[in-house]
C-alpha cells in the first residue's frame, strides 16, 4: 500500500514538474526578445552610420574604428564590437525560440545563453498551466519519472535480496505433478 502511494506522489511530482517547462522556455523566450530588441535599439545610431559609409556592415564600421588615429575612436572600436557580438547572439537565440516546440525545449535545458537562463530562472515564478502543451508536458514528465523509479527500485531490489526473487519465481510457477 504505501508503494502504492510513493508512486503516486512521485507521478504527482512529476506532473507538477512537467508543467512548469513550457511556461518556463516562454519566460525564456520573451527574455531573449526583449534583450534583442534592446540591443537593436542599442546600434540602431551605428547601424545608421554603417549604412551610410561601408553599406550597412557593422564589421567594417568598427574596424575603421580600429584603424583611426584617435584614441577616443579605437577604444569605441571595441565597445561597438562586443554589442554587434551580443546583438547576433542574442538574434541567433531568437531565431531558435522560434522554431518548433522540440527544438525550443533541448536549446534551453543545453544550448542556451548561461546568464539568461540563470535570470530567467531566478525571476521565474511556479504556476501550473492548463494549456494542452502544459497538460502534455506534465503526464509526460509525470510517466518517465515514475517509470525511472520504478525501475531502479526493482533493480535496487533484485540487486539486494537475489533470494527473494528466486523463492518467488518457484512458487509462482510449480512443477507439474508426475502422474
Amino acid at each position: 500500500m504505501l508503494r502504492s502511494y510513493l508512486r503516486l506522489t512521485l507521478f504527482a511530482l512529476g506532473l507538477l514538474v512537467g508543467v512548469q517547462v513550457p511556461g518556463f522556455i516562454e519566460a525564456y523566450a520573451n527574455q531573449v526578445e526583449a534583450r534583442r530588441l534592446e540591443a537593436q535599439q542599442g546600434l540602431a545610431g551605428f547601424q545608421d552610420t554603417a549604412g551610410k559609409f561601408f553599406e550597412g556592415d557593422l564589421n567594417a564600421l568598427v574596424e575603421h574604428y580600429r584603424a583611426s588615429e584617435d584614441p577616443v575612436i579605437q577604444s569605441d572600436a571595441s565597445s561597438v564590437s562586443a554589442m554587434v557580438e551580443r546583438a547576433r547572439l542574442l538574434d541567433r537565440e531568437w531565431r531558435i525560440m522560434e522554431g518548433p516546440w522540440y527544438a525550443q525545449a533541448w536549446h534551453v535545458l543545453i544550448g542556451a545563453d548561461r546568464a539568461i537562463r540563470q535570470q530567467v530562472w531566478s525571476g521565474y515564478r511556479f504556476r501550473v498551466l492548463l494549456a494542452p502543451e502544459a497538460i502534455a508536458w506534465g503526464l509526460s514528465c509525470a510517466l518517465l519519472l515514475a517509470w525511472i523509479v520504478e525501475s531502479l527500485f526493482v533493480l535496487l531490489r533484485q540487486a539486494l535480496f537475489p533470494q527473494r526473487n528466486r523463492r518467488r519465481r518457484r512458487t509462482a510457477n510449480p512443477l507439474p505433478s508426475k502422474r
